[in-house]
């Protein structure tokens, strides 16, 4: 591994990065904002202006940027002029704020939520995964989720990994996606260490790196047995994206504080850039 170099700073909360069409996104969930990178350039296009915390990204087929809008309860879409419509209202499902979101290949999203306005030590709310169709529709995809964070689909879109932050202990949940996107045969793929509050994550082959922000580390977990295999230290780690030129750098979206007013008076978050193995 090399050592971190930054490519992006000043940002409030920077979270949800995605490697796309050879750029960087990122979530400014505090400054409602969504910014794309080109590497070499000395900072951050701002894509969109989105109210009401944003969070997951992702893309439809034809490249229109979703976005979910975590206070809303709603996944927008910025069509290709640069307006933002909706896309699909989840707030007959999420009982809280969207949080991150997962778009296939194909364009199905699934989509947590926070489930309540608690933190712990309170216990958590379960919650409902939904699954928002390319067309706009929604269902429930999964329930009882305790506070689903990172979600990712592995190459051939057969398995779906979601974190389970406010699990105790933080685990990492994977699921068989049936053709039509449904969820099936859900088991535990790792309990983690205490302390370890798994947030984003990003799959990586056979193994799955985890953001561990209250831990300062991002970890490496098989994706087949859940052993760890790998442990970076990074300051307060709460996403990661595969990506550059050979889809080895590892994104990493740290800040200081997730508390939003924190957060924009502070500018402290960045975006690192690490050189992982295979």
């Amino acid at each position: 591994m090399s050592a971190p170099d930054v490519v992006l700073s000043g940002l409030a909360f920077p979270e949800c990065p995605r490697w796309y069409g050879g750029a960087l996104w990122v979530t400014d969930v505090a400054a409602g904002q969504v910014l794309r990178w080109v590497p070499g350039a000395d900072s951050a296009e701002v894509v969109c202006e989105v109210e009401g915390h944003p969070a997951g990204t992702g893309f439809l087929p034809d490249g229109r940027l979703l976005v979910a809008a975590g206070d809303r309860r709603q996944v927008l879409r910025r069509e290709h002029d640069g307006s933002l419509v909706v896309h699909a209202d989840l707030s007959h499902l999420a009982t809280a704020q969207l949080n991150d979101m997962h778009v296939t290949p194909d364009g199905r999203a699934y989509v947590g939520n926070y489930g309540d306005d608690s933190a712990p030590p309170a216990p958590p709310h379960p919650a409902v995964l939904a699954l928002v169709m390319p067309d706009g529709q929604v269902r429930a995809a999964a329930d009882q989720m305790l506070f689903a964070n990172g979600i990712a689909t592995t190459a051939d879109g057969r398995t779906l990994v979601v974190a389970e932050t406010r699990a105790t202990p933080g685990r990492l949940t994977r699921f068989r996606v049936e053709e039509d996107g449904s969820l099936g045969e859900r088991q535990v793929l790792a309990e983690l260490e205490p302390g370890v509050l798994p947030d984003g994550i990003a799959l990586d082959g056979d193994s799955v790196w985890v953001a561990s922000p209250f831990s300062d580390q991002v970890l490496r977990v098989d994706l087949a047995d859940g052993t760890l295999r790998e442990v970076l230290a990074v300051p307060t780690p709460y996403a990661v994206a595969l990506g550059g030129h050979d889809g080895r750098d590892l994104f990493v979206c740290t800040a200081p504080t997730w508390v939003p007013a924190d957060a924009l008076a502070l500018r402290g978050g960045q975006v690192l850039r690490v050189r992982v193995g295979d």
